[in-house]
C-alpha cells in the first residue's frame, strides 16, 4: 500500500506540473495563428504556420491528457455513476481503467513503431515546408506514457479507496 501511495504521489506531480505548463500551450497556437492571419492579410503568406499550429495542439492534446484525467475532466455518462456510493465507482472506475491501460498500450506499441519508421527513414510532412514528422512523434509517444502511468495511478487510488484509504481525488 504504501508504494501504491508513494506512485501516486509522484506521478500526480509530474503530470499536474507538465499539465499546468502545458495549459500555457494555447497562447503558443494563438500566436502562430495570429501571425499566419497577419502575413497572410498584409505579406507573403508563411508556408509554416498551419502545420506548426497543427503541432501544438498535438502537443497540447496529448500532453494536457494525463493531468485532464487526474482531474476527472474526462467525458462519462453521469446518468447512474452519479448517484452511485463511492465504492461502487471505484469499483466501476478499477474494472474499466484497465480497458485504458490496455487501449494505451495499444497506443504506445503503435506509436513507437512510427517514431522509429519517422527517424529511421527520415519522414517528412508531404506538404511545402516539409517539416521532420519524428518531433511530434517523440511528444505523442511521451505524452501516451504519461496518460499510461497516470491510469495506473488512478487504478491505484481505486483500489486505495476500495480498500478503505480516505485518498483524495488529487493527491500532491
Amino acid at each position: 500500500m504504501n508504494f501504491m501511495r508513494g506512485y501516486v504521489a509522484v506521478i500526480d506531480r509530474a503530470n499536474r506540473w507538465i499539465g499546468r505548463v502545458v495549459m500555457y500551450g494555447i497562447f503558443i497556437m494563438m500566436g502562430i495563428l495570429l501571425w499566419s492571419s497577419i502575413s497572410k492579410t498584409f505579406f507573403l503568406p508563411s508556408l509554416w504556420t498551419l502545420e506548426m499550429a497543427q503541432f501544438a495542439m498535438v502537443a497540447y492534446y496529448i500532453l494536457g491528457g494525463p493531468y485532464s484525467i487526474q482531474m476527472g475532466s474526462n467525458v462519462r455518462m453521469d446518468l447512474l455513476y452519479g448517484e452511485w456510493s463511492d465504492r461502487r465507482r471505484a469499483w466501476t472506475d478499477a474494472i474499466t481503467v484497465f480497458f485504458l491501460i490496455t487501449y494505451l498500450g495499444v497506443m504506445i506499441y503503435g506509436g513507437y513503431d512510427s517514431l522509429s519508421y519517422s527517424l529511421q527513414y527520415g519522414e517528412r510532412s508531404p506538404t511545402a515546408w516539409r517539416p521532420y514528422l519524428w518531433p511530434i512523434k517523440v511528444i505523442m509517444v511521451v505524452g501516451l506514457f504519461l496518460m499510461l502511468l497516470q491510469a495506473i495511478s488512478e487504478l491505484f487510488k481505486d483500489i486505495l479507496r476500495l480498500q478503505g484509504d480516505d485518498i483524495p481525488r488529487e493527491v500532491i
